[in-house]
């Protein structure tokens, strides 16, 4: 997937510490080993991929192995509930579930660590967030986890921090989508001028949410549909939304707004 993905989990003082990195080491082999698995059969920059054997035409999706018709009817039923803003198909046809799949393999992982008795845990896969419990166990009042939302503007700078986890925060899950790190890779709906596809007007939305699929198939919604697609959104879904303008202005929902979100 051409992504950094790194697991910070809290460990304890003394006697325990031993067990804690031994549990550690097999939770980052688990979550390694998960994103391997989907990235050897979803990659399109893998020739060997059963993406791209679909691509290529070698492979028709009645052919295809169970997971990749379960993920496909998954975007098809995400592209009924976002009216259209969150597709499986390129501009040129082409099958693409990449913007499914990470927010799969993130999900994937995190259950992979709960089967292992890790609970405390934030795994992060290129800006894109998961956490479970919180950074201070062992605290009388756990904290949450706190995730920076970078400036699309200035990646030097956070326009803010999302708790995740603990209370007083319900979401799970930070996913952000855009342009400032990899350039216009997300095609827009219904935004055709005489001479192509317009700028979105959008150029990164963060969404949190309680799991990460909804979150990340909702970030990349609303900058490919905009803000028809934003509205419909926080109508629908119990999310909370951070979008940055083209022109550098933020809209964002009451829980982004909140002090405690600053």
């Amino acid at each position: 997937m051409g992504t950094v993905v790194s697991l910070t989990v809290p460990v304890g003082p003394g006697e325990g510490l031993q067990a804690d990195l031994a549990r550690l080491e097999a939770a980052t082999a688990a979550v390694e080993d998960q994103f391997a698995a989907l990235d050897a059969q979803f990659s399109l920059y893998r020739p060997d991929s059963e993406a791209s054997r679909i691509a290529r035409g070698e492979l028709t999706l009645l052919q295809a192995s169970p997971l990749m018709r379960e993920l496909y009817a998954d975007a098809v039923r995400w592209r009924r509930r976002t009216e259209g803003a969150f597709t499986p198909e390129r501009p040129d046809g082409l099958l693409d579930l990449s913007g499914l799949v990470k927010g799969y393999a993130i999900a994937e992982a995190g259950r992979s660590l709960a089967a292992l008795g890790v609970h405390d845990w934030c795994l992060n896969a290129g800006g894109d967030v998961l956490v479970s419990g919180s950074p201070a166990p062992s605290s009388a009042e756990p904290s949450p986890w706190l995730a920076g939302i970078v400036d699309p503007a200035d990646r030097r700078t956070l326009l803010g921090a999302c708790p995740l986890g603990a209370r007083p925060s319900p979401r799970l899950a930070l996913a952000t989508s855009g342009s400032a790190e990899r350039g216009d890779h997300i095609w827009t709906v219904g935004l055709r001028g005489a001479s192509g596809p317009r700028r979105p007007e959008f150029t990164q939305v963060s969404v949190a949410a309680q799991d990460i699929v909804t979150a990340d198939v909702l970030a990349t919604a609303i900058v490919a549909g905009g803000r028809p697609t934003l509205d419909a959104v926080t109508a629908r879904w119990e999310v909370d939304v951070l979008a940055v303008a083209d022109d550098g202005g933020l809209l964002a929902t009451p829980g982004f707004r909140a002090p405690r979100a600053a």
